[in-house]
């Protein structure tokens, strides 16, 4: 080989893998998501007389967790597409938005019921 070749090829890029570890670090972030949900409806099951705020803030994270898990779906959808297709469309604001939100309110009422 000469050395323009091995100079190209280092700097080839395999586009299928940036593509593919953003979507392994959506679906790690789901799984947490949906950790916190279990631990905190578990936490509101095991008390003997939940009171309604309990309830509600449970409610409100099983609903963050299902808007998350619904743009993280969209996100690895659209990541999945073929290379042939180019590279894959950006998140929109509004979906990078929704998606922090979610995290914020998981975070925040997770830990507040768990603890």
């Amino acid at each position: 080989m000469t050395g323009g070749t091995e100079e190209g090829a280092s700097h080839t890029r395999d586009p299928g893998l940036q593509p593919e570890r953003t979507r392994m670090a959506w679906r790690r972030t789901t799984l947490s998501c949906a950790v916190v949900v279990v631990l905190a409806w578990r936490q509101v099951l095991l008390t003997l007389e939940p009171t309604g705020t309990e309830v509600v803030l449970v409610a409100l994270l099983v609903l963050a967790g299902l808007v998350f898990l619904t743009a993280a779906h969209i996100r690895m959808r659209t990541l999945a597409a073929p290379p042939s297709a180019g590279p894959p469309r950006t998140m929109t604001a509004r979906t990078a938005l929704l998606a922090t939100a979610c995290t914020l309110v998981l975070v925040g009422l997770g830990a507040g019921i768990v603890l």
